[in-house]
């Protein structure tokens, strides 16, 4: 039997993305761990995988080396397409500040209630994407970032082709199969000049209602709040960019990673009985290293993009150095770095009291997660109350319907 380096090197070249693409979603572990042992630095035309803990590491923490061009076609001038810049670090500063991290246990409490509603109200069949791992970020977006006077459809909608855009139709993406490129493309510029009509409305009436004393404490009326106060530079064009951010961030990620992390735990019989009687049983902090286990087998993201922008050696020390030379296209292969013996110790065992600070699941560096901390309540909470619920049955899984995310998930459950 060919090994996949074997089937790699005797592949045409300009053949071996598309090859080594499919290797990545399609049998992730044993080619993450040939790569690792054998070419953990594995250079083709388009891109190069970095596979090994301590290359994912330095790529993603050094910003000047290796950078975010690729996100700037998509994103403009958002923060989170610039790289040590005075911008990323002063809207980047303001974002946390105005999160609600010291109201999290409220907001496991909002997540909690908001997906018992929603699986109650469907009366014992549901499509999980659409009215549970996407139906309550959008109802947080609403009723907690302050998104008033919205309508779901559209927020779901504005997020998705963003996310699509910008993580998965990036140029090393040409060799999907049925990739519509450009479409996607004009439904991103669609959706971003109805998003920038929606938040310029929110941000002129809860502008009004600011000036007069309204005393909502919500993030949007936090950062015109800071606006106004012209004690920072951060005027209205900054507060409707990072207001769509907040959407943007919230939604699609937050379902992706719902779904992976539902997907993994119902591919075993033995771990879907074992986190179900912690999930009925235990107290919810109890359960959450039952997602993040499962998210670092199966992640939402295998892996992060960037360029190299100087001529720079990764497994530097090792009989596997290799250069990268500026211009390159890098892909930090997170997937098979949370593998990695070297930094998580018996990596193929299922662990949810792991320590998770070296993980992936929200990022690394710079450009880590905004909204990690929420996120890392509100992951975990959806999947529980899921799994609290009795006779569930998840069908075929999630579908993709051709997309890079899971697009419906038919759940039927004791109403």
């Amino acid at each position: 039997m060919t090994t996949y380096l074997q089937q790699l090197d005797a592949a045409a070249p300009a053949d071996r993305w598309k090859i080594a693409r499919g290797f990545l979603f399609d049998e992730p572990l044993p080619f993450h761990a040939e790569l690792r042992d054998k070419r953990p630095i594995y250079a083709m035309e388009e891109v190069t995988l970095a596979t090994r803990f301590a290359d994912c590491n330095l790529i993603l923490r050094r910003p000047l080396t290796f950078g975010v061009d690729l996100y700037k076609p998509k994103q403009g001038s958002y923060f989170m397409a610039q790289d040590d810049t005075a911008q990323h670090w002063r809207e980047k500063s303001i974002m946390k500040s105005i999160l609600d991290v010291e109201d999290l246990p409220k907001i496991r409490d909002f997540v909690r209630n908001t997906t018992d509603q929603a699986l109650d109200s469907a009366r014992g069949s549901v499509d999980l994407v659409r009215h549970v791992t996407r139906g309550v970020p959008v109802k947080l977006v609403q009723d907690w970032f302050g998104f008033t006077r919205s309508n779901p459809e559209k927020l779901i909608d504005w997020s998705y082709w963003n996310q699509q855009d910008a993580f998965w139709n990036q140029p090393f993406d040409s060799v999907v199969d049925g990739l519509d490129q450009e479409g996607i493309i004009k439904n991103r510029e669609r959706a971003g000049v109805m998003m920038a009509i929606y938040i310029g409305r929110l941000v002129l009436r809860r502008s009004a209602a600011v000036k007069l004393g309204s005393r909502r404490d919500d993030p949007v009326s936090r950062l015109l709040r800071l606006s106004f106060s012209d004690g920072v530079d951060f005027n209205l064009r900054d507060v409707v960019f990072n207001v769509g951010g907040l959407l943007i961030g919230a939604v699609e990620t937050t379902s992706h990673g719902v779904c992976n992390a539902l997907s993994h735990l119902t591919s075993d019989p033995a771990l879907l009985k074992e986190a179900r009687d912690v999930a009925l049983g235990g107290r919810p902090e109890d359960f959450d290293g039952y997602v993040f286990e499962a998210l670092r087998f199966n992640p939402a993201f295998p892996y992060f993009f960037r360029v190299c922008h100087r001529d720079t050696e990764l497994s530097g020390g090792t009989p596997q150095a290799e250069t990268v030379r500026k211009g390159t296209t890098v892909l930090a292969v997170t997937h098979s770095a949370m593998f990695d013996p070297t930094a998580f110790p018996d990596p193929e065992k299922f662990d949810p009291a792991r320590d998770f600070s070296d993980t992936y699941t929200f990022g690394h560096g710079m450009h880590t997660c905004l909204g990690r901390h929420i996120a890392g309540v509100m992951l975990p909470e959806i999947v529980r109350q899921i799994l609290r619920r009795s006779d569930l049955d998840f069908g075929s899984g999630p579908d993709f319907k051709g997309s890079a995310v899971p697009q419906e998930w038919h759940l039927t459950y004791a109403a």
